[in-house]
């Protein structure tokens, strides 16, 4: 038996399929967060990007997402060692990192419920901006939805 591919295959070296294979719809990177402006650790809040889908974990629009949301960060692998916001179990830091996939990934499990079942995801959690909010998302309301559920 052959090892699967993200084991065997860098990561720019991964086909489209393979690269989005990676994501295990956990929306963690989908929240909004915030850095410290001294230390620039980043803080985790509760409130979701208005196109996740808070039941699924999917964006709602991912092939057009950065057209309505500009600032929506495109993973590459060529980026991998800035974006140092991902969740520390997101796959593409992990595999960046020399690491493995966690067993309840859905590439690991074969079944993308896995990720909700071990409580790795959004789904329960977080709120939309829609709701939490009367037009702009400051730091100072954010910082009242900062939570601490993985780490």
């Amino acid at each position: 038996m052959s090892d699967p591919f993200w084991r065997v295959t860098p990561l720019s070296e991964m086909t489209e399929a393979e690269w989005e294979s990676l994501c295990d719809g956990c929306g963690r990177c989908c929240l909004h967060k915030l850095a410290d402006e001294d230390t620039g650790e980043v803080s985790f809040t509760n409130v979701a990007c208005f196109l996740l889908d808070l039941e699924t974990c999917a964006c709602r629009d991912y092939g057009d997402r950065r057209r309505q949301v500009p600032d929506c960060v495109q993973l590459e692998a060529v980026r991998m060692g800035e974006l140092d916001w991902l969740p520390s179990t997101c796959a593409y830091r992990l595999l960046y990192a020399g690491r493995d996939l966690p067993p309840w990934h859905p590439l690991v499990s074969g079944d993308p419920e896995t990720v909700h079942a071990a409580g790795m995801s959004v789904r329960g959690r977080a709120i939309s901006e829609k709701r939490s909010r009367r037009g702009r998302l400051l730091p100072m309301i954010l910082a009242h939805h900062i939570v601490d559920w993985w780490d």
